[in-house]
């Protein structure tokens, strides 16, 4: 099936809650998405450190667009984070790398890193796969 990466990005730009939290898709491919989130004071909690919310955010946020870049809709049916060292400033890195992909399940990595590329946590998702086209049938019209 052929389809538009670039229509892809385009409904992926107007994810509302991404918007609203900050998240930026940078890139994407085939099964491979990446995006960033420049910390502000909004994404810190009471102790200073970046809430995990916003972290679970951008790794479901980039995991989605992976899932959904082949041109079919993907949503999430399970995740998991672990998170493994605490942020506090800079930008923050989610790079999702699709690892196996059947007709309805696909299964992902993300992983999100700070500046300095040191590994701040792990997100693994399983995406059930729909008959249904993505970006949606008259999405930009």
């Amino acid at each position: 099936m052929s389809h538009d990466l670039e229509a892809v990005r385009a409904c992926f730009g107007n994810d509302r809650f991404a918007m609203t939290s900050g998240a930026e898709l940078v890139e994407l491919r085939l099964g491979y998405a990446k995006a960033r989130l420049n910390i502000e004071d909004r994404h810190l909690n009471s102790v200073g450190l970046v809430q995990g919310g916003a972290i679970f955010t951008l790794a479901d946020f980039t995991f989605a667009a992976a899932c959904n870049s082949a041109g079919r809709v993907a949503v999430a049916i399970s995740t998991n984070l672990s998170f493994l060292k605490a942020a506090r400033s800079g930008v923050l890195w989610a790079e999702a790398v699709e690892l196996s992909r059947t007709k309805r399940i696909a299964t992902c990595t993300v992983r999100i890193t700070d500046d300095a590329g040191e590994l701040l946590a792990l997100f693994q998702g399983t995406a059930y796969i729909k008959d249904a086209p993505f970006p949606p049938e008259g999405f930009g019209e």
